[in-house]
């Protein structure tokens, strides 16, 4: 096996496995005060959202494992963790357990890619169908929902919380309050267990103390669930206390006015442990997930298999993650112990414990979770450089919103110092449609050097940097020819990016009107991304090609381009990518020529929906996409549509006014269009919808405020509200969920 078929395995093979825990029911013991009754009233309320609400300790965990062995409806587990904070990835895990019930289409899972805007206004919506659809009642339980943050996800979780049918339930468990439950509360849709229902009376802490073999009396135990306020931790806790003083006395050492008495209850069970068992966990406390091979190799020891069999045994918070119990973690509470431990003890082991996890995870092909160890540690430059080797992968699996949070939590100046990384965070502004985000990493870069071996597959940093700066043709075609030869000079045959440099090569030589020759290297383009598998790329070459085709009238070569591209974009969910615009732009000529109205105005809608994201950070894609989309639409009697594309067309030259022959034929276009509009009173259609509109249209779906989406735009409350006016005079319409409604029917919003 050569080294990229074994990392690819190691990775397949640790990724697969903490993946698969996600879905399991953690196998526990019995619980010893059983929760039936609760559950079983909640099940027969047949209200569709159940939220368990508890600060840590309460045994929210314990109850959604009671509830799924209890339920005869089959159970969706998912066990979230600070890697699912992020839109693309909740929806992945959410559809995944749901297919694993055999419910749902085959290809559910693979829906759920895309940027932030795509995810709310295509993915989730797909998803939440499929929930509908579901042929029997089922239940979906998500443990550990707080660490859920972001407002992306909370967006997308609200829109797929709609789809849960009747008799169907979902059933999450937070330490933090659920911001669903609010407006589900109001509707009468919700139920919520709380701090109050899940804390133990006299008779739960004696049921509690007899599991732990200690013998108390009734008033102990009254003195006990007082001064703990029924907290269950904090009885369990102070049965681990009476157990190790042997006599029964220790209950009555359980004061002080602290509802929360985990410090003293803690630290009086933790000191009874062995030197070796103490020091194992408060060095293991900085891993998320924990398995003895990443304990070895964190602690530098052989024994982890024996002290992690040991402390499971004991029931001293180690909650398997895995029904192979090879995975665990610690229960939060103990977490937070142990790591306050190690930071009074031992602080300055701290980042080094978490640097070897990260080595552990990196050499067994999770950079992932690598990256998520570093993070919190000094190791800005080894951070930055595992970021940069893992954005492109991240990008083209429509993981968005994981890279923008660790360029957010690495910082501007982390990135500039890094410049490889400036490149990289630019391209994915490209990608999102961040036209200013993207100048601005395009100013960091040019004015940068960097001499280290690069990590994202390019032969150097010149190069990338050359790649980029052609890509936002800033100076115009001759520069741009200047910098794709920098490019072209430099990758090798084998190089990862050969299908980037070749389409731009093809892109510059169109600019300055050389057809043939950028016809060789539109072909070498494609060639080239089907071997590395780049659809996007394959789906910009296609797509001039099939445009060149087009305008010397051959087709049928066309037609066949077209269905190429189309089938890239279709397999890889790319329907909102700047580059499917221009695609399903070229489709919708296709369509048109060959008589095909409807197929003409279908392909229309999508790539005036993909528009979106394509901006003057990419000129010449965002030029030749409305040039295209201008045309047909004149074709079919569509002025007004034609007029705005023009207007955007104007915007993008303002800023990029040399694209040669591009610039020439935006004028031509506009002469033509004027001067057909003085001799004859062409067709009006309603004016179609803007980029930032269509921004803002999947939010009307939430439940948001006009303030919070705006917030989610990074725009004022006045503007999004003028934008919200606009889309209902577009649409005809005066309600959000008319909008709602109409989009769906117009292709906007959905599939």
């Amino acid at each position: 096996m050569s080294d990229e078929q074994g990392t690819a395995r190691a990775d397949e093979e640790l990724d697969g496995l903490l993946l698969e825990a996600k879905f399991s029911v953690p196998r526990r013991h019995a619980p010893v005060v059983s929760r039936a009754d609760l559950i079983d009233a909640t099940r027969a309320s047949g209200r569709r959202v159940v939220g368990v609400t508890a600060p840590p300790g309460y045994g929210k965990s314990t109850l959604l494992a009671e509830w799924a062995e209890r339920d005869p409806r089959p159970v969706a587990w998912v066990t979230l963790d600070r890697l699912d904070d992020d839109p693309a990835r909740l929806l992945v895990v959410l559809a995944s357990a749901f297919a694993r019930l055999g419910a749902g289409r085959p290809d559910l899972v693979a829906d759920m890619v895309g940027a932030d805007t795509s995810l709310l206004g295509r993915a989730a919506p797909r998803l939440a169908s499929a929930l509908r659809s579901s042929p029997e009642p089922f239940v979906l339980a998500l443990d550990d929902l707080h660490e859920v943050r972001s407002a992306a996800c909370h967006d997308v979780l609200g829109i797929v919380l709609a789809g849960i049918p009747e008799g169907s339930q979902l059933v999450a468990a937070s330490r933090d309050e659920q911001p669903h439950l609010a407006r589900l509360r109001a509707a009468g849709e919700s139920v919520e267990i709380d701090a109050q229902d899940l804390a133990l009376d006299v008779s739960g802490t004696e049921q509690v103390f007899a599991a732990s073999q200690v013998r108390v009396t009734h008033e102990i135990a009254t003195t006990v669930t007082e001064r703990t306020e029924g907290w269950p931790v904090g009885v369990y806790l102070a049965s681990l206390v009476a157990a190790g003083d042997g006599d029964g006395s220790g209950p009555e050492t359980v004061t002080g006015t602290d509802r929360y008495v985990a410090d003293y209850l803690q630290r009086e069970s933790f000191r009874r442990l062995s030197a070796e068992t103490r020091l194992f966990l408060r060095r293991t406390a900085v891993l998320d997930e924990l398995s003895a091979p990443l304990c070895d190799a964190v602690l530098g020891v052989r024994s982890s298999t024996r002290i992690l069999r040991a402390i499971e045994a004991s029931h001293l918070f180690l909650v398997p993650v895995d029904r192979h119990r090879q995975w665990f973690r610690y229960h939060a509470l103990f977490r937070e112990f142990l790591l306050d431990e190690l930071l009074a003890t031992e602080p300055e082991l701290a980042d080094d414990l978490r640097t070897r996890a990260a080595d552990w995870y990196e050499e067994n092909g999770s950079p992932e979770r690598a990256i998520e160890m570093l993070l919190v540690t000094p190791e800005i430059e080894r951070t930055s450089r595992l970021v940069a080797r893992v954005v492109m992968p991240h990008v083209q699996a429509g993981r968005v919103t994981t890279i923008d949070r660790w360029l957010a939590a690495l910082g501007d100046e982390s990135i500039t110092k890094y410049p490889p990384l400036a490149v990289l965070a630019g391209l994915v502004a490209v990608h999102e449609g961040h036209a200013a985000t993207a100048e601005r990493w395009g100013a960091v870069a040019d004015t940068s050097s960097s001499d280290g071996e690069p990590v994202d597959g390019t032969a150097s940093f010149e190069s990338a940097r050359a790649m980029f700066r052609a890509l936002r043709c800033p100076d115009g075609p001759e520069q741009m020819l200047d910098d794709v030869g920098t490019a072209l000079d430099s990758e090798p045959a084998w190089s990862t990016w050969r299908d980037t440099v070749f389409v731009l090569r093809g892109d510059a030589l169109r600019l300055v009107g050389d057809d043939d020759a950028a016809t060789e290297y539109l072909e070498r383009a494609t060639e080239a991304a089907g071997e590395l598998d780049h659809a996007s790329t394959l789906v910009l070459a296609e797509a001039q090609l099939a445009q060149l085709d087009m305008d010397h009238d051959r087709w049928a070569r066309a037609g066949d381009r077209v269905r190429r591209l189309l089938d890239a974009i279709d397999a890889r969910r790319m329907h909102d990518y700047p580059t499917s615009a221009l695609g399903f732009a070229l489709a919708a000529r296709y369509r048109h020529h060959a008589g095909d109205l409807a197929g003409t105005r279908a392909l229309l809608t999508r790539a005036m929906r993909a528009r979106t994201f394509s901006t003057y950070a990419f000129p010449t894609l965002a030029v030749r996409t409305r040039l295209q989309l201008a045309r047909t639409s004149w074709a079919t009697s569509d002025a007004s549509t034609v007029n705005h594309l023009l207007r955007e067309i104007d915007d993008v030259l303002l800023r990029r006014p040399a694209l040669g022959v591009l610039a020439e034929e935006a004028v031509e276009l506009r002469t033509a269009f004027d001067a057909a509009s003085r001799t004859a009173a062409l067709p009006t259609s309603s004016t179609p919808l803007t980029p930032a509109e269509l921004r803002l249209l999947p939010y009307l779906q939430t439940h948001l405020t006009i303030r919070e989406i705006g917030e989610r735009l990074f725009v004022s409350r006045n503007t999004a509200s003028s934008e919200i006016g606009s889309i209902y005079r577009k649409l005809g319409v005066s309600s959000r969920s008319d909008a709602v409604r109409t989009a769906i029917g117009m292709g906007l919003l959905g599939a």
